[in-house]
């Protein structure tokens, strides 16, 4: 995550949201899907990864798509990411969607999910 000044976060109830939330947030502006995680049996969140303003106006794409097909939970922006919240993001978050070619190279995909 060296070229992002911030991480972008757009939680969900059900998977539609989320998508429609993914989908407004990598439209809007010039940022990186970083993933999709699961959090609890509904409970999707979409992580967005660039520069301050691009992840602000994503973060606002995201969350009115969400709201207009679904239930919007929550949503954050952490400018300037602490080296241990970045790693925490990348490795502690189950993830839903891997990002396209991980899947293709072997890495194991999450449990129930063939």
């Amino acid at each position: 995550m060296a070229e992002s000044e911030a991480l972008g976060f757009v939680e969900t109830r059900g998977l539609v949201a989320a998508i429609e939330a993914a989908d407004a947030m990598a439209k809007a502006a010039r940022v990186r899907i970083k993933t999709v995680g699961n959090a609890d049996a509904a409970l999707i969140s979409v992580i967005c990864e660039g520069d301050i303003a691009a992840c602000a106006a994503a973060v606002d794409a995201g969350k009115a798509a969400a709201a207009r097909v679904g239930d919007l939970v929550g949503s954050n922006l952490i400018a300037r990411p602490d080296a241990d919240t970045a790693r925490l993001v990348e490795e502690r978050i189950d993830v839903l969607m891997p990002p396209a070619g991980e899947a293709a190279k072997g890495t194991p995909r999450p449990k129930g999910r063939k």
